[in-house]
């Protein structure tokens, strides 16, 4: 067993499959654990697992998963050292960190300066533009009242242009433009849109690539000063703004490439005092890369990037917020082989609509190189009101080609009764030539599916 400095109890903020995720970090590291869950979640399975658990509300979100009062009391009942805010909910709300490290409670995260810097996109742009990441061309800024400057701006960037608010998120308040007579009245619409959907009216302008690829780098950075990067990821296959498949390492980077784009991350963490896991989000066309914006939490597919690396994200997250110093650094990470992560939902694999319901078989896939990170069980209920993903099917194999081979004998390996799943989707996906080769943009699946963007 490790020997921790301040954590000996973990209250886990989350539910579903990364509530589990963390438990079992915080087991092998031999940390107590604290549930919380909604009405909706008693029967989850990391509430039976946890040394402790508390019920922190009725199953809205916002009277339970983001009800910060319920979540630090919870956190104090149970003489919890540490929360854990795991990925969506609160767990890039700089109010909460502050609110969990105000209560004496270490946060497993960024510092709250941190979150709040880079959930301002604009504030983002701006800090990344200092450590010399490379940026989209756009405002570099927020867009003022000048018409005549805003038109100016566009005109140097060169069409087609994207207006985004920079509180924005989630695929929402972004417009692309086209033409330059539509420009003003663009700008305008976003500008109200961000703010009755974000609170803020700020818009800033980017340029729009038109077949760009989603690539992310995973870092690691500790209070000391000491900053490293996993690698990049590849999830272009995404419909909506949703990532559907994510595969590490992204087909098609040199390992020059990656250690040149890797390195200029890690620096950029240790110019911002950056602490914790982070991803920085580019967009990858022509063989450049876009910094789009960063995320401040540990993210859905983080496995793939512990498949290729051997570390583990979760457990070096908690390491890093007990205030260790990183235990290995860049020579020591090795990329070896390819994953690939299907994300597995309850909707159905046509329309997407969600399909709660009672799961009357279950039986998960196996073997050399298949991994499920899910929370599901036989006779669980996927209660309707939270995110439809109900777990990960991940392969790891030598070649990428052997990884997806894998993955098709995994899906077909799945059993999911008594509610629907995109199960079917995502062997659809595997089965088909383009993704095979590798290298899609970000708007391939979307044509694939026959859906206009």
């Amino acid at each position: 067993m490790m020997s921790l400095n301040k954590i000996q109890k973990v209250l886990i903020a989350n539910r579903g499959e990364i509530a589990l995720r963390i438990l079992r970090a915080c087991k092998e590291l031999g940390i107590k654990t604290v549930a919380v869950y909604s009405t909706a979640d008693k029967d989850l399975k990391h509430v039976r697992l946890a040394d402790e658990a508390v019920c922190i509300g009725p199953h809205p979100s916002k009277d339970s998963y983001l009800n910060i009062p319920a979540l630090i009391s919870a956190a104090e009942v149970t003489h919890a050292d540490a929360i854990h805010p795991g990925y969506g909910f609160l767990s890039e709300s700089a109010d909460f960190a502050q609110r969990v490290e105000e209560s004496g409670f270490i946060f497993i995260g960024p510092r709250a300066e941190n979150i709040r810097v880079m959930g301002d996109k604009v504030a983002a742009i701006e800090a990344m533009q200092k450590s010399s990441v490379p940026c989209v061309p756009g405002s570099d800024g927020a867009l003022t009242d000048n018409t005549i400057k805003t038109i100016e701006l566009a005109r140097n960037i060169g069409f087609p242009i994207i207006i985004k608010a920079s509180g924005g998120g989630g695929g929402r308040g972004m417009r692309v433009v086209e033409k330059e007579e539509d420009l003003l009245s663009s700008v305008e619409l976003t500008t109200t849109e961000a703010l009755n959907f974000f609170g803020n009216p700020e818009v800033y302008m980017e340029k729009f690539l038109t077949t760009p690829r989603h690539v992310e780098i995973q870092i690691l950075a500790d209070e000391h000063g000491n900053a490293v990067h996993l690698g990049e990821r590849d999830c272009s296959m995404q419909r909506r703004h949703q990532k559907v498949v994510e595969e590490a390492p992204a087909p098609g980077i040199t390992p020059e490439l990656r250690n040149k784009i890797g390195k200029v991350c890690a620096d950029a963490c240790k110019a911002i005092n950056y602490r914790g896991a982070g991803t920085f989000e580019f967009l990858f066309e022509n063989n450049e890369f876009y910094f789009i914006e960063m995320n401040t939490r540990v993210q859905v597919e983080h496995p793939v990037t512990e498949m290729i690396t051997g570390i583990d994200i979760v457990r070096e997250q908690i390491l890093i917020a007990d205030g260790q110093e990183l235990s290995f650094d860049q020579d020591d990470v090795v990329i070896k082989g390819y994953a690939i992560e299907c994300r597995i939902n309850a909707e159905d694999p046509n329309n997407f609509m969600p399909s709660p319901g009672k799961i009357t078989q279950y039986h998960v896939a196996g073997g050399l190189g298949v991994r499920v990170d899910s929370h599901v069980y036989n006779g669980y209920t996927v209660p309707p009101h939270y995110d439809s993903m109900i777990g990960k099917l991940i392969t790891f194999a030598d070649t990428r080609i052997g990884a997806i081979i894998k993955m098709q004998n995994a899906l077909d390996e799945m059993v999911i009764d008594g509610i629907k799943t995109n199960i079917p989707l995502q062997r659809k996906i595997m089965d088909d030539e383009v993704f095979q080769k590798g290298g899609m943009n970000i708007h391939y699946l979307e044509k694939m599916l026959g859906e206009s963007h």
